[in-house]
């Protein structure tokens, strides 16, 4: 694979996120020249790309910029060979409160990097998508011809932003993978996320304030997602597909909480949080995998087991506290 990458020019936008930094540090590590596409604020924040190594700064070029600007977008794709399209507004709670800007930003953000790679002749484009566009599952375990169904501002722009992939590939030939993770956790995701979430309470205070405890989830390590993401920018003949990422296995968010205190090794109590709760027809119940298709397709499994993963995450959060704000419910 490092020969593959070695001069490889690659653009990857929402690079400062907590995927995006893990894949431009593997890209770097892997010898790609990496343009990293940031959202702009007047702090000139990258977000966790200040965390890469620093022998990868040589081959990183950082752009800030807005993923609804169609010319910013346009400089950013131009002279790549790859685009990785990861940015977007990802927060489920947040669309609730703001779904014009996540539309804007998921949907005609999509819609501008699409229309700079076709434009622009990239050899391909991995387009980020989620698990969430599923919906609570109607059957499991949730293969690519599931049903998508819109029961967030966020998973309806979700939605919207891959079938306009689908179109371009189908339209203009443009070489475009989907790649659709399940519950990407690790080291670096902020508290929006409920594995972080409940570890930073766990470390700092006596109490864990949650929302649905009975909801079930599939959970994969970043470098498993990150892994998956290389792979559908350089497996042959993938182009038009969308592969489901996860483990096949999925885990109740009480047991998660239980698992995490016993790792985290103190007695902690648990609360129910009516503001951390989604509206009862929003709420996703159950996710669970099947990702049969990557597995065949892009020869992609996880290799990081839950265990293994959470004791990877506490560690970090660990030496990292400063970073969060536990007693504060992140939209």
């Amino acid at each position: 694979m490092s020969s593959f990458w070695s001069n490889k020019r690659v653009l990857v936008t929402g690079a400062g996120g907590f995927i995006g930094s893990h894949l431009v540090e593997a890209l770097g590590s892997q010898g790609a020249s990496v343009r990293a596409f940031v959202r702009y604020n007047s702090r000139a924040d990258t977000g966790f790309l200040h965390d890469v190594k620093p022998d990868l700064n040589g081959q990183l070029e950082i752009i800030a910029g807005d993923l609804r600007d169609s010319d910013a977008i346009r400089k950013a794709v131009k002279g790549c060979d790859i685009v990785f399209h990861l940015g977007a507004l990802i927060a489920i709670p947040y669309s609730y409160l703001h779904p014009k800007e996540v539309a804007e930003t998921n949907f005609m953000g999509t819609l501008n990097v699409l229309m700079a790679c076709r434009d622009l002749d990239v050899e391909r484009l991995v387009h980020t998508s989620t698990s969430e566009v599923y919906g609570t599952a109607l059957h499991t375990p949730i293969d690519e011809g599931h049903p998508l169904q819109g029961q967030s501002p966020y998973s309806a722009s979700k939605i919207g932003a891959d079938k306009l992939v689908e179109s371009f590939y189908r339209s203009y030939g443009l070489p475009a993978v989907t790649i659709r993770p399940f519950n990407t956790y690790g080291p670096r995701q902020s508290t929006r996320a409920v594995i972080p979430t409940i570890i930073t309470q766990a470390l700092s205070q006596n109490i864990i304030r949650l929302g649905n405890l009975n909801a079930t989830r599939d959970f994969t390590f970043v470098d498993d997602t990150v892994s998956a993401f290389l792979k559908g920018a350089h497996v042959k003949e993938v182009e038009g597909g969308t592969y489901n990422l996860g483990t096949g296995t999925e885990i109740r968010i009480g047991d998660l909480v239980k698992q995490i205190i016993k790792e985290v090794g103190k007695p902690v109590k648990i609360i129910i949080d009516s503001k951390r709760l989604r509206p009862e027809k929003s709420e996703v119940f159950q996710l669970l995998s099947d990702n049969s298709l990557a597995r065949e397709k892009l020869d992609w499994q996880p290799q990081i087991d839950l265990n293994t993963g959470l004791r990877k995450t506490i560690d970090w959060i660990e030496k990292h506290q400063e970073l969060f704000q536990s007693d504060r419910y992140q939209v």
